[in-house]
């Protein structure tokens, strides 16, 4: 398989490439029998969707034209997106990077060892970030140039069909958009950009994007107000219920302030976190409300859901999105907006939407990680670490720590609050994605959960794993903090796929969750995983 070239992207065959000989799991993951084998492709598949990349369906959207007609409207529908993607007028935000990118890369092949879908995958050479950047490359360049005798000598040597953008379509994702190999290129050159642009000529010009992302994703929200489907009812319900949820967990009843005009912050949830982890922002309202915080959540029209899924594919409805989440701030007249624990929120609110953020559109936007680090330093809350002790590893979400920084306050929080904390290495900037990064945490169409789970979640699984050695079979509980909702679904999909909870008592949540958990005010355990009775015997004075 490491013989494919990009030039065999339009050539017939019934499938490119077999992911088979992946990258070994350290114990207890070592031994035979303790890793699920993928399942066989489904005939019915193949005629309707494009398996002939590496036997993945990852966008539904992404069907077979079933005419000659059909195709060639699907191959000049793809190429006058693309030549959207070199004009100033039309890509203004993303030209100059993604020429940079386009035009410069060395063919080092240094991102490749720094990108954690390849070296999972067995080193497949389809996985290569530059793989994928250079397929679009030969395309563009024979499509600008010309098909003539001089096109292979110019770069151009590739055949234009609807299989080459087909398999086009299907590998932009399979790249979690992490820019791991961005952060490595010694040109600073974004492999990860020209992922994110191809995916946005399918979307913005021919209409194809996974459904989870856009049909459920970003239209839902703009409907309805959460791409989850909440409505403005359920969500008022819902708070509701985590009031009375927190009196029956902490003894103390606590108000929700919703709506509350000219508050100092607008906490902002992933919307995901009220329907599957509430116990997320019940943490928030408890450290909120015992500091003092003068703040509210917004019931409006998707002010309450800081999602914002066309980040991944979309320009148009990342800029709908993000507008209209800062006009919730402006109408209720608070003065910044706090992103809570939820990782390409933190992106698309405070870097990616940035530019069309100006003037009296503008409103702060910022983490909540520096704020929460101040008030635990501050000794606002009284903490006793024993609390949690228990091995805690913590993920560091891409967008969060590599495309932002923020690398310390989490750390400075953990500390005081878990004895037994232990670094994933590597860490911080140069931390793995959880690969559930760019969607792939919500695409569970067809077999995709399998390549999410064996291939683009595996180097992270590892990390765990190597995170826990020496305790990994041990009967104590062990906790993964991940302070982000898509990066906790992909973790809790993996523990899920190899059984971790189950065999060896791994769990995972968020980190407020833990600050919680070690509030001596408290005479119960927050983490519901934790055995109640022998907790309150331990910590709990009489």
């Amino acid at each position: 398989m490491g013989d494919i070239r990009p030039q065999d992207m339009g050539k017939p065959s019934e499938q490119l490439t077999k992911v088979e000989n992946l990258m070994p799991l350290p114990a207890p993951y070592d031994k035979p029998g303790m890793e699920p084998d993928f399942k066989a492709i489904k005939d019915s598949w193949k005629e309707s969707y494009c398996t002939t990349l590496d036997g993945f369906v990852g966008n539904e959207a992404l069907v077979r034209p079933k005419t000659k007609e059909e195709e060639e409207d699907f191959v000049q529908g793809f190429l006058r997106g693309l030549e959207k993607l070199f004009s100033d007028e039309t890509n203004r935000n993303y030209l100059q990077p993604f020429l940079l990118s386009f035009e410069y890369c060395a063919k080092c092949n240094t991102c490749s060892e720094a990108c954690h879908v390849f070296k999972a995958s067995g080193e497949q050479e389809i996985y290569r970030p530059i793989f994928r950047s250079e397929v679009f490359r030969k395309i563009a360049k024979k499509h600008f140039n010309g098909s003539g005798f001089w096109s292979k000598f110019n770069g151009g040597d590739i055949d234009i069909n609807a299989e080459t953008v087909l398999r086009l379509g299907e590998l932009a994702y399979r790249c979690n958009l992490c820019r791991r190999c961005a952060q490595t290129c010694p040109l600073g050159l974004d492999n990860g950009l020209l992922a994110r642009e191809i995916r946005k000529v399918f979307s913005m010009e021919l209409g194809i994007a996974p459904k989870p992302l856009h049909e459920k994703g970003s239209m839902l929200q703009l409907k309805t107000g959460s791409s989850t489907g909440i409505t403005k009812e359920a969500f008022l319900d819902m708070i509701e219920f985590l009031e009375e949820d927190l009196y029956e967990r902490t003894g103390k009843q606590y108000k929700i302030p919703v709506d509350k005009k000219g508050a100092d912050i607008l906490l902002t949830h992933n919307a995901g976190e009220y329907m599957a982890w509430p116990e997320n922002p019940a943490a928030f309202v408890i450290l909120f409300e015992e500091a003092g915080l003068d703040w509210t959540l917004s019931s409006d029209m998707i002010g309450y859901d800081n999602v914002n899924y066309g980040l991944f594919y979309d320009d148009a409805q990342a800029r709908k999105i993000g507008l209209a989440q800062v006009k919730a701030g402006k109408d209720l007249g608070v003065r910044r907006i706090v992103i809570g624990e939820c990782g390409h929120a933190h992106k698309a609110a405070m870097v990616a939407i940035d530019r069309a953020m100006v003037g009296a559109d503008n409103i702060p936007r910022e983490s909540f990680l520096p704020l929460l680090r101040d008030l635990v330093k501050k000794g606002v809350y009284k903490l006793d670490p024993a609390r949690n002790d228990f091995p805690v590893t913590m993920h560091d979400p891409c967008n969060v720590a590599r495309m932002m920084g923020v690398i310390q306050p989490q750390r400075d929080i953990i500390k005081e609050v878990c004895p037994q904390f232990r670094e994933m290495y590597p860490h911080g900037a140069k931390n793995f994605c959880c690969g559930g990064g760019s969607g792939f945490a919500i695409m569970n169409s067809f077999n995709f959960p399998e390549f999410r789970n064996k291939v683009s979640s595996r180097m992270k699984f590892k990390q765990i794993l190597d995170a826990f050695q020496g305790v990994m079979e041990d009967d104590t509980p062990k906790y993964v903090c991940a302070p982000c909702s898509n990066c906790k679904g992909a973790i809790r999909d993996i523990l899920e796929y190899y059984h971790a909870t189950a065999k060896f008592n791994v769990h995972y949540g968020g980190l407020v969750e833990l600050i919680v958990n070690a509030m001596v005010k408290f005479d119960r355990p927050f983490l519901e995983f934790l055995d109640e009775e022998e907790w309150i015997a331990k910590h709990v004075k009489k």
